[in-house]
C-alpha cells in the first residue's frame, strides 16, 4: 500500500493517496487548504485549523481540495493509546498548533522533542472532537440514496422520493438511517451540505451563494446549521480560512 508516513509538503487539487496503514497513529494537519480523510468509519473533513487523528492500524486513505500544506506528524503505538480509539477531528488552538509545527521540525530523541510531544499529546487528548465525521452506509439501499445525495448535496428530494428512486421505502430507509448511521436522514444530509459548505467558503464563494449552491432554503438556516457544528458562523470561517 502506498504510504504517505513521510508526506510534509504542498498537495495540488485532487491529490490523494491510496488506502493503507501504519503500526503508529498520525496526526495530520492541513496548514492551507483542506484535508479530506476516508476510514471504514466515514469521511473526516479537516480544514486549516483542525487536526485528523487517526489510530495505529486503521486503513484510511486521503484526498486534498484546493492547494492544501500538509504536515503530519507520527505518534507511537504506546503514546497513541493515551489517544482516542477512533479516528477524530479537534480544533488546533495556537498552543496545539505551535507545539505541532514545532515537533514536526525537531529532529527525534532530543529533549526538545519529547516536550512538545507530551504538550501535542496532553492537547490532542483533552480537546473536543468535532462534528465533521459524514458515516457511510454498507447497505446497498442506503448506499444509493447517499450516492445520489453526494453527486448533488442540493437535491431537494425528500427520503420518500428518494426510495421511490432507489427502490426503497421510506420507512425502510429510515430505520437504515438510524441504525446504521445513528442519525436520521435530515442530519446525515446537513452534514454532507455543512461538508461541502467548508469546500466552497474556503475557495471563497459566499455565504449566500454557498447557501444557494448546496440547497438551503435560505442564508439565516445554512449559518445556523453551519455554526452549530462547527463552531464559528460560516462567514468567520469564510475570512480566516482566506487568510
Amino acid at each position: 500500500m502506498t504510504d504517505d508516513s513521510a508526506v510534509c509538503e504542498p498537495m495540488g487539487h485532487g491529490e490523494g493517496v491510496a488506502e493503507h496503514l501504519h503500526d503508529f497513529g498520525q496526526l495530520r494537519y492541513a496548514v492551507r487548504g483542506v484535508l479530506v480523510t476516508v476510514t471504514d468509519a466515514g469521511t473526516w473533513m479537516a480544514p486549516a485549523n483542525r487536526i485528523t487523528w487517526v489510530p495505529p492500524f486503521h486503513v484510511h486513505s486521503s484526498r486534498a481540495h484546493g492547494d492544501t500544506d500538509v504536515r503530519l506528524l507520527n505518534v507511537a503505538a504506546a503514546q497513541a493509546e493515551r489517544l482516542p480509539a477512533d479516528a477524530a477531528v479537534v480544533v488546533a488552538r495556537p498552543l496545539l498548533r505551535e507545539a505541532f509545527l514545532a515537533l514536526v521540525d525537531e529532529p527525534a530523541g532530543t529533549a526538545r522533542a519529547e516536550l512538545m510531544q507530551e504538550v501535542v499529546t496532553t492537547e490532542i487528548a483533552r480537546a473536543p472532537r468535532e462534528s465533521l465525521r459524514l458515516p457511510e452506509p454498507s447497505d446497498a439501499r442506503l448506499l444509493a440514496v447517499t450516492t445520489l445525495l453526494h453527486s448533488d448535496p442540493a437535491e431537494p428530494a425528500t427520503l420518500a422520493e428518494l426510495g421511490h428512486r432507489t427502490g426503497a421505502s421510506e420507512r425502510t430507509l429510515s430505520r437504515l438511517f438510524s441504525s446504521e448511521l445513528s442519525m436520521s436522514f435530515q442530519q446525515w444530509r446537513t452534514l454532507l451540505r455543512v461538508q461541502r459548505a467548508l469546500l466552497e467558503l474556503g475557495d471563497g464563494v459566499s455565504v449566500t451563494d454557498t447557501a444557494i449552491r448546496l440547497g438551503w432554503a435560505n442564508p439565516s438556516n445554512f449559518i445556523e446549521a453551519f455554526t452549530e457544528l462547527i463552531g464559528e458562523t460560516p462567514g468567520r470561517y469564510r475570512t480566516a480560512s482566506r487568510v
